[in-house]
């Protein structure tokens, strides 16, 4: 009888932190194999290595969190990025040249917001068609070949260390997760879009702006993926409209293994940020051990399949419980 209550609350665990539980999972598999896993170098490598697509996921935890979808910001990333090192090169201050590429993203945000919410179309067609339409310019900007940047000061922007130990990058993917989550919990705003996401009706009927608040997110949403690609570019001196093929289907699948809602209500930063942990664990722990590249991929969807069944089996527990 004790066994199968141990097994139950193991069980209940599962379900409920499994993006969690995976990272434990799979930090304690590392202990036992010879490897560089474990060193401060490599460490702080994995952590940079997914903070360009967790300053994503910030964005699009405020959509889905408002009951939106948003598979436009690898567009946007790679059209900021390439507008920022554009506007450099033609002897453009940085400074200026950065808020320029993240205006980009506030525009594209602005028009996603407009169609979704107020014409009251599909998000995941509207924005699908947008990162297409975005990938297509930054082709056409950089004639399908990269660009390097001529201002040496842009490489530091991401590259730099504080303390000569913390990446700049991931200084500032730590900045954004604290503006999300403090948006989030702490105000009016992020309130009215756990209430949007949740039920739009009610919200709407209890005297919540829902246009305007649904729409921001998408704005906000273009902002932190513009930041990205400005980041990115930094990072890699040179801008691309290669770098974003998969990033919208890999930031959104992250974030929904995180625990955040595609039906919306539900979600946070954090939970977001051990989503997208995961797969920078996961993918730096197969590096390690030599595994091919497309064993990779079959192991990183029987892992995000498997979250994501622990998360259905979760509500469906929750459901059945009311």
């Amino acid at each position: 009888m004790k066994n199968i209550n141990i097994g139950k609350k193991l069980l209940n665990i599962a379900t409920k932190q499994k993006a969690v539980l995976a990272v434990i999972v799979i930090l304690v598999i590392m202990i036992f194999p010879k490897t560089n896993f474990y060193t401060a170098y490599n460490l702080f490598d994995m952590i940079k290595s997914v903070s360009i697509l967790m300053i994503l996921a910030y964005g699009v935890t405020l959509v889905l969190v408002a009951g939106g979808c948003d598979l436009s910001i690898g567009g946007i990333m790679i059209v900021a990025g390439i507008v920022a090192i554009k506007l450099m090169n033609a002897n453009i201050p940085m400074w200026i040249s950065i808020l320029a590429a993240l205006l980009v993203g506030a525009v594209v945000g602005a028009i996603n917001g407009y169609l979704v919410v107020y014409q009251n179309t599909e998000p995941f067609i509207i924005t699908l068609g947008m990162g297409m339409l975005l990938t297509g310019i930054a082709q056409q900007l950089t004639d399908a070949h990269p660009i390097p940047c001529n201002n040496p000061n842009f490489v530091k922007l991401a590259n730099d260390k504080l303390f000569n130990t913390i990446p700049n990058l991931v200084i500032v993917m730590i900045i954004v997760f604290f503006i999300i989550h403090y948006i989030l919990r702490y105000t009016s705003f992020g309130r009215n879009c756990y209430a949007i996401g949740g039920d739009y009706e009610v919200a709407k009927y209890s005297g919540i702006n829902v246009l305007p608040t649904k729409a921001m997110t998408f704005v906000i949403c273009g902002i932190t993926a513009a930041l990205g690609g400005v980041m990115l570019s930094s990072m890699l001196n040179s801008g691309s409209s290669t770098y974003g093929d998969t990033t919208a289907l890999v930031v959104n699948c992250g974030v929904v293994v995180g625990g955040t809602s595609f039906a919306g209500g539900i979600g946070s930063a954090p939970q977001s940020a051990i989503g997208l942990l995961v797969f920078g664990v996961l993918q730096n722990s197969m590096n390690m051990l030599g595994i091919d590249a497309y064993v990779q991929q079959i192991i990183q969807g029987i892992v995000i399949v498997t979250i994501i069944c622990l998360d259905c089996y979760g509500r469906k527990r929750k459901r059945e419980a009311v």
